[in-house]
């Protein structure tokens, strides 16, 4: 057997990203213990740079360690307990999964639904609200990768807030993209992802909880429904500073990366990351626009760094994704569920955000299409 060597591909998709060249250096450091000092110096640092990720003071600020579904996972399974009511806004779908989660651990959903491809409706989510004052939680995605879609967290979390509900934000593909002012808009319980915006490799998932989030957790009356989620024992590993208590051994080389990739994203600063995302953006819709292709959100509702385009009459969606793979080594992504063949998803995320890959990436769609369009 050959040692096994991947093909250099672009990746613009909806994740994972490009991977900065100084991440990938890092995680071939060579391993050390999960409990070394140095290790936790490391993590003590990781949390420190979440923090200002997040906009948060929370202290509950940990890296689970698994990909953003186990993030999602973490905060559902800790914040719900048997009968709880938590109203879901799904306009994508990440929504349905949040649904799957509280259901799976013996709470009531109650869905507030918007067409794919909007924005998640203030009324609708103000009217679930008051029709449902003994619900105990409000939850929405953020940013909607399945269909490229943000929605207002800010007026959600009020809402919520008003009525005395926790609230958990999925922050999978806005973290390192877009603002996430946890702590001014009353979010008390986020998770995000290491592959999206923060141009880290698959795996981890950055959670933050609220004081008020904690204090459900430590107040249950169940026992937490998963041993390696509880955050009751996580908390000992990853909360205060300085000795640890072993919990389970950490993904040690991973979170080398995630730690560079935290730093590249502190050190260029926040606005400049969001700036260039933008930029990237903008670039990529001006040339899109050239080709004739359309994009499925309203320009308000938009996500920059998923962007969501049309598929033409006429393209077949698989075949045109494997010629661009295959013959220019950049990789799109496809529609999920109900969108499946009819959209593509761009991703202009973390390292993919340069004008290099969006000349790239619009030369290639503008080649592949020429002979359907002609």
């Amino acid at each position: 057997m050959e040692k096994f060597i991947a093909k250099k591909v672009t990746l613009m998709g909806p994740g994972p990203t490009q991977v900065y060249p100084s991440v990938l250096e890092s995680l071939s450091m060579g391993t050390i213990g999960h409990l070394d000092p140095q290790f936790i110096q490391m993590m003590d640092e990781v949390k420190e740079m979440l923090h200002g990720a997040f906009q948060t003071k929370n202290t509950l600020t940990m890296v689970v360690s698994a990909p953003g579904s186990a993030g999602m996972e973490t905060c559902f399974v800790n914040l719900v307990e048997d009968g709880d009511k938590v109203i879901i806004c799904q306009n994508g779908v990440f929504g349905g999964r949040m649904k799957e989660n509280v259901e799976r651990y013996g709470g009531v959903a109650v869905m507030v639904e918007d067409d794919w491809g909007t924005s998640i409706s203030l009324d609708k989510a103000q009217a679930a609200i008051d029709a449902n004052p003994d619900a105990k939680i409000f939850a929405f995605v953020h940013a909607e990768t399945s269909t490229g879609v943000l929605s207002d967290a800010e007026a959600l979390c009020k809402m919520a807030k008003d009525a005395g509900m926790l609230t958990i934000m999925d922050a999978v593909t806005s973290l390192g993209g877009l603002p996430v002012k946890i702590d001014e808009w009353g979010v008390d319980a986020v998770y995000s992802g290491s592959q999206k915006c923060l141009a880290c490799v698959p795996g981890l998932s950055p959670i933050s909880l609220s004081p008020a989030a904690v204090a459900k957790i430590e107040a249950r009356t169940s026992k937490v429904k998963s041993w390696f989620m509880d955050l009751n024992l996580v908390m000992a590993y990853w909360g205060g500073t300085g000795k640890r208590s072993y919990h389970h051994t950490a993904p040690v080389n991973a979170l080398f990366g995630l730690h560079e990739a935290l730093r590249l994203f502190t050190n260029e600063g926040a606005d400049a990351v969001f700036a260039r995302h933008l930029a990237c953006h903008e670039r990529l819709k001006a040339g899109l626009t050239e080709l004739g292709l359309t994009f499925f959100v309203a320009e308000s509702d938009r996500l920059p760094q998923c962007n969501v385009i049309n598929i033409p009459e006429g393209v077949d969606d698989l075949e045109l994704r494997t010629k661009l793979l295959n013959d220019h080594q950049l990789e799109i992504g496809g529609g999920l569920g109900p969108m499946a063949g009819k959209i593509w998803r761009i991703g202009l995320m973390g390292g993919s955000a340069t004008e290099e890959n969006v000349d790239k990436c619009l030369a290639a769609l503008k080649a592949e299409l020429a002979p359907v369009t002609a």
